[in-house]
């Protein structure tokens, strides 16, 4: 069997849908090679190497393009013009990107992560030529009319596939994510303290983390903090790039408490989990919640929202809040203080039921099944 991938999602290391396809095509170079695998990426951003993916399979063809791709938007998501096998060669199945839906000759799976752009189109502002919502719209329907399975991670997401998109619940497969390797490795307080120094926190402190902007209800966050201010001797620390909406300053209630790091790398990101005394992700939608899984692998308290997919990623092992009640999030963070090393023994176990070979195998699976 030759299974065809896109995989141009690599040229954003640093976003949920770059963690999954990197993770996704090592785990199954890895637990595969009676099938022969062909992997598309096209990027002007960066160029990508066999090295970076770990490929020393000799079952593995790298097809390496630099087209603009907002040429491939037009050709592919708007005409629907020239099937992937004219990059690729003869497939036998092909594993579309949350990007790019070119025509196939074969059977084609896709992965759909969330449905963002349906709940909060204002999130997506156009850039760099790029209508963000009106492109993946176009690029969904092609989904709804020609995927033959359709992979949502998470059950939440699944359910919005249904509602949303009107798509029939037995083309739906839902099989999680799992915890990039870089945060299962435990870290020693030498590492903890050297983070700690690099980004000039001192003393203990409580984590968030996500881009600046209103689904990520980092503004809640930080009026629940200034309640607890007096009763919990903590600063709050946030990492994560600007997005858009409310400026930082606006952002930033007074509070000499109050710590925005900006973005920060993964490698320093999982001591700065492993030194927080708790872990607040807030979010008002994810397709997943993989921060919520990161902080449990490295030995943080949760808490997380009642709502969207969370509650399906942190089962029991985080304290539950109402996103949008103020005073909620101020209580699950007490809650969480006072529980703290009964939710790092939870979260521990947690982290447990998601891998990224089980999410391989299934995925394997499907392409077989449907071949």
């Amino acid at each position: 069997m030759k299974i065809g991938i896109d995989i141009s999602q690599l040229a954003f290391p640093g976003t949920g849908v770059g963690t999954y396809t990197k993770n996704l095509v090592e785990n199954l170079l890895r637990i595969d090679q009676e099938n022969d695998y062909v992997l598309f990426y096209s990027s002007l951003r960066r160029e990508i190497k066999g090295e970076e993916l770990k490929i020393e399979n000799n079952n593995v063809k790298l097809k390496n393009y630099r087209f603009p791709p907002l040429f491939l938007e037009i050709l592919w998501n708007r005409f629907h013009f020239l099937s992937i096998e004219k990059f690729t060669g003869q497939l036998d199945v092909f594993h579309t990107s949350d990007w790019l839906e070119p025509p196939a000759k074969c059977p084609k799976v896709t992965t759909i992560h969330d449905l963002a752009i349906f709940k909060y189109p204002e999130a997506f502002s156009p850039r760099g030529g790029h209508n963000i919502v009106s492109n993946l719209k176009r690029k969904l329907e092609w989904v709804k009319k020609e995927s033959r399975v359709i992979i949502a991670v998470s059950e939440n997401t699944k359910n919005d596939v249904i509602e949303i998109l009107g798509i029939s619940p037995k083309r739906i497969k839902v099989i999680y994510e799992a915890c990039d390797e870089i945060f299962m490795r435990k870290r020693s307080q030498k590492e903890i303290k050297e983070v700690k120094k690099k980004y000039k926190i001192s003393g203990d402190y409580i984590l968030g983390v996500g881009t600046l902007e209103p689904r990520k209800n980092l503004k809640r966050l930080f009026e629940a903090f200034s309640l607890l201010t007096e009763s919990v001797p903590v600063k709050l620390v946030v990492a994560g790039k600007v997005g858009w909406g409310e400026s930082i300053e606006k952002l930033k209630i007074k509070n000499e408490k109050l710590k925005i790091l900006g973005y920060v790398p993964k490698e320093d990101l999982a001591p700065l989990y492993a030194g927080a005394q708790v872990f607040v992700y807030p979010s008002l939608y994810e397709g997943f919640g993989l921060p919520i899984l990161e902080a449990m692998a490295c030995g943080c308290p949760v808490v997380t929202s009642n709502i969207s997919s969370m509650p399906e990623v942190a089962g029991k092992a985080a304290i539950l809040i109402d996103p949008k009640n103020i005073e909620d999030i101020a209580l699950g963070i007490k809650k969480a203080i006072e529980k703290r090393d009964e939710l790092i023994r939870e979260g521990f176990e947690r982290v447990k039921n998601f891998s990224w070979e089980k999410n391989a195998k299934e995925t394997l699976k499907i392409y077989k099944e449907i071949v």
